[in-house]
């Protein structure tokens, strides 16, 4: 039997506890993300009305950049439309913003077209999508809890079941 003082038996209890040192560190950084707030913008929709971030205050917010030319944005508008109308009443927001490269034309159109019946927004100057951490892809949605902080970012098209449990858990927060 090895005695209490001995090399090896400190050598093992210096693993075991250099291990649950570790474990705790990554468990504490894994539950504790700071989060970041929504950047303070303005949005003007394409009937020229203005949304202030703070006047999103106390709604879940969806943030979704896209443009007309973007095959997988035309491809999940109507997924956003049925998330938009399934989760509208309960006190979700959404503004789709057009990317500064889209012909405010092409937006318009689409968004008559479709009937989109959310906040459709330009982004005339790219401001908006540099606020945003430079959002250079499309699409890329955010969504924001009540507070002003988001939740996630999506880069290309959401998996909508993931998307739809975090609505539904940010609605009742």
């Amino acid at each position: 039997m090895l005695a209490p003082s001995s090399p090896r038996k400190f050598a093992i209890f210096s693993v075991i506890a250099a291990t649950a040192l570790i474990a705790l560190a990554v468990t504490f950084f894994m539950t504790y993300k700071a989060k970041t707030p929504m950047p303070e913008v303005s949005f003007t929709n394409i009937k020229g009305e203005k949304i202030s971030t703070q006047s999103l205050r106390g709604k879940v917010v969806m943030v979704n950049f896209w443009a007309t030319s973007c095959t997988t944005c035309v491809g999940e508008m109507p997924k956003m439309i049925e998330t938009y109308n399934k989760y509208n009443k309960q006190g979700l927001e959404f503004v789709a913003v057009a990317m500064s490269y889209d012909p405010p034309n092409y937006v318009l159109n689409y968004t008559e077209t479709r009937k989109l019946p959310f906040h459709v927004a330009l982004d005339v100057q790219g401001k908006l999508a540099k606020s945003f951490g430079d959002v250079k892809l499309t699409p890329t949605t955010y969504v924001i809890d009540r507070q002003g902080n988001i939740l996630k970012r999506y880069v290309g098209e959401p998996s909508f079941t993931e998307l739809h449990h975090l609505l539904e858990q940010a609605l009742v927060s």
